[in-house]
């Protein structure tokens, strides 16, 4: 899959003549980018590199975010908090999208960039409120983990977005389907940073004839379906000589988790390794990965086991066949034990259609999948909805 950009429709509130009156060509246009939080979700972590990447002689950044906690907070500079007080609809957050409308105007933002589901419906009304130029609305995930009415809200906000940028072509599809108009849509796809290219040491040290396989996810939601991994681990027990599962992330559920794989007879050939910052280092430590997870737009894990040449093995949904179709990874149906399992006794028993996979998924990582072409897409979608608002840049197509 390439990482396009659709031409969208930009009609909106401001005209040509206000645009032109409130800057002059010269002026390089101010992009906000708001997050929910710096946890260490795929969306955080696309927000951090997006926001370092945009190049400040093209576009001048400012950040935004509801909560400051996590571990991407200090990969960033200032970052201005507009708290919600535990609720989109209550007064709070009213006052909330009141001031960030101000601070919008007083910063003579130009463009106003949500990240995720709680900052599309809060920065999307207050960009509009105070008649910020371009506004975009992003769709980070395929949006059937949504509840009703948080899926009617969203539809709502997004009426009054220029565009709604999605990291998948799944994503986008979904959305079409439920009514959005397809020209208002752009896909871009993530990008990988270029250590996640470099070879790296192993961060659990290799044992000669353990077969390693690897799931790197928070362990917060059960949609991650790690419980289904463990059932494969019971199912492969019987099947294979030597293995191990390593299970890199933690949260509320580590604690659930571990009493299952005690309870299916797994518990000495599963280990937690908590919350780790190394990713590389833990995906040079196995020999495939697996993503079970029940409902994915365009998984970070799977491209970061790309990148490193760990082959995948994956559900089939989502955007996870625009990443492992082709000979790249391995594909099964949905919450199917038997066929993930299959899966890893064929890829544990055949080294060269590992190193096949292995070789093909980075390849197509390294030519789809960098921070260099996910910022110049974006640059190129940022630059094309100025320029129908009738904002000329001063900056010439082409430079990125």
């Amino acid at each position: 899959m390439n990482s396009t950009s659709v031409p969208v429709s930009t009609e909106g509130p401001a005209s040509e003549n206000s645009l032109q009156a409130r800057r002059s060509p010269e002026q390089v246009p101010g992009v906000f980018l708001m997050t929910n939080s710096f946890e260490r979700g795929g969306s955080e972590r696309q927000f951090v590199e997006l926001a370092c990447a945009l190049q400040p002689e093209h576009f001048r950044v400012s950040l935004g975010c509801i909560q400051t906690i996590g571990p991407f907070r200090d990969a960033v500079g200032a970052v201005e908090t507009y708290p919600l007080g535990g609720s989109l609809y209550r007064w709070q957050s009213i006052r909330t999208r009141l001031r960030l409308a101000g601070e919008l105007r007083r910063q003579q933002i130009a463009i106003a960039h949500a990240f995720d589901y709680y900052t599309n419906l809060t920065l999307i009304p207050a960009a509009r409120l105070a008649r910020t130029p371009i506004v975009i609305g992003s769709q980070r995930q395929l949006g059937d983990l949504l509840t009703p009415r948080q899926e009617r809200a969203q539809a709502l906000v997004f009426r009054w977005a220029d565009c709604v940028i999605c990291n998948s072509q799944a994503a986008a599809g979904r959305l079409a389907q439920n009514g959005f108009p397809a020209e208002k849509l752009a896909v871009i796809g993530n990008g990988l940073p270029p250590h996640a290219f470099a070879p790296a040491a192993p961060g659990v040290p290799r044992e000669p004839g353990i077969f390693r396989i690897g799931m790197i996810a928070r362990m917060n939601a059960s949609s991650k379906n790690h419980a289904l991994l463990l059932e494969v681990a019971a199912r492969l027990r019987g099947r294979m000589k030597s293995f191990e599962i390593l299970l890199a992330g933690d949260g509320p559920l580590r604690a659930e988790l571990e009493r299952k794989a005690e309870d299916l007879g797994v518990k000495d050939i599963v280990r937690f390794l908590g919350d780790l910052q190394d990713v590389q280092a833990v995906l040079a430590s196995v020999d495939v990965t697996v993503l079970p997870s029940a409902s994915e737009s365009l998984s970070n894990s799977i491209l970061e086991s790309m990148a490193a040449g760990v082959p995948v093995i994956a559900n089939r949904l989502g955007g996870n066949s625009e990443l492992l179709g082709d000979d790249r990874g391995i594909l099964v149906p949905p919450n199917d034990g038997e066929a993930m399992a299959t899966a890893v006794q064929r890829l544990s028993a055949d080294d060269s259609l590992r190193q096949a996979f292995a070789r093909n998924a980075r390849t197509f990582a390294l030519e789809n999948f960098t921070i260099e072409r996910m910022r110049n897409r974006h640059e190129e979608l940022y630059r094309r909805l100025l320029e129908k608002k009738g904002w000329r840049s001063a900056v010439p197509h082409g430079t990125n």
